[in-house]
């Protein structure tokens, strides 16, 4: 598996090197630069305001997030970028390991993101959350029958789960926040039982996990929230009309549970950053309650700030208890966590 994912990353990594011309390697005192694994789309605009306001210039490369990151690495202190941008809080700690990134400090980052979503070193910020809830279809199973991710070995799933394969970064999160709840050996004994409620051999992105769903495949679905926001909110009828058939239940709520498994897109300041202080400045205009609300809403996710609201759709989802774990330890609990979904069979 390690071969076939060698090639496709190193072509990312020369494309990224096409387009890299858009970052320039110039140091000036009004611009920076940030490379981003979220689209464009879902980013450009919050930094075009960004720049209107301040008169930063932001120069943006987006790529594949372990792209980005191995470019990063290859780059060192050549790097014209001053901010990494990415998904998911075991990737920010394979940069942090990776030596890529520089810790700040910033009293507005540090009063305005809690504690468990942020690096205890400072060395990246979360600036939205998702949930990896449980999915499951209406008129085929009642909400009372659900409980918790440990309760999905029961024998009553049987063929009925769909998720996505081990090698994705967001189940060796889920994975790795349990390791970290409950153990190594319990998280084992988790991971080899509930491979054998698969519906079928895990394949497909998450949204591909509630259209199996949909389709009569399985049962339950485990998928982030924000790709539920996406079909719901999307302009693809066949997606939205799978989203409809499920429901989301809240995992994990019970009185004296950890919570729901949650995660974080982050940013950090990269180690070689040519312009420190106008990085900060944009980290720290991201926790504004204005660009929050922006940047949470386009994306389908949460805002990280206790003073923004979630949009209205989320809102519609209910309230619930999240994990406070702090996502370092997502990172650090990683190669476990892939090591006990080898074990389980976890293709």
């Amino acid at each position: 598996m390690i071969k076939s994912l060698i090639k496709p990353l190193i072509t990312s990594i020369l494309a990224l090197s096409l387009v890299a011309p858009a970052v320039t390697s110039a140091v000036a005192s009004e611009e920076v630069n940030v490379y981003s694994a979220r689209k464009e789309k879902l980013i450009k605009p919050l930094l075009d305001n960004f720049t209107k306001e301040s008169g930063i210039k932001v120069n943006l490369l987006t790529g594949k997030a372990d792209a980005l990151l191995k470019k990063l690495e290859l780059e060192g202190e050549n790097t014209p970028a001053d901010i990494l941008i990415t998904t998911d809080a075991g990737r920010l700690h394979r940069a942090k390991t990776a030596g890529v990134l520089h810790a700040i400090e910033s009293e507005i980052l540090i009063k305005q993101i809690p504690e468990n979503l942020r690096d205890p070193d400072n060395q990246w910020f979360g600036m939205t959350y998702r949930a990896r809830p449980i999915f499951y279809v209406k008129g085929k199973v009642k909400p009372e029958e659900l409980s918790s991710y440990e309760a999905l070995t029961d024998e009553k799933w049987k063929g009925r789960i769909c998720i996505r394969s081990s090698n994705n970064i967001y189940n060796q999160s889920l994975l790795a926040s349990m390791i970290a709840a409950s153990g190594e050996e319990k998280t084992a004994k988790w991971a080899k039982d509930f491979v054998k409620n698969f519906a079928r051999p895990p394949k497909g992105g998450d949204r591909d996990q509630i259209k199996a769903a949909a389709s009569g495949q399985c049962d339950i679905a485990i998928a982030n929230s924000y790709y539920y926001a996406a079909m719901i909110n999307g302009k693809d009828e066949a997606q939205k009309a799978a989203a409809n058939t499920v429901a989301i239940f809240w995992p994990n709520q019970a009185e004296g549970d950890r919570g729901t498994h949650v995660n974080v897109s982050g940013g950090a300041v990269t180690k070689h950053a040519k312009h420190k202080e106008n990085a900060i400045k944009l980290l720290e205009y991201m926790t504004k309650p204005s660009s929050q609300t922006w940047y949470a809403e386009k994306n389908g996710e949460y805002p990280v700030t206790a003073d923004t609201k979630p949009s209205k759709l989320i809102q519609s989802w209910g309230e619930f208890k999240a994990d406070d774990l702090n996502l370092s330890a997502l990172g650090e609990n990683n190669a476990t966590a892939l090591k006990l979904m080898d074990k389980a069979g976890w293709k």
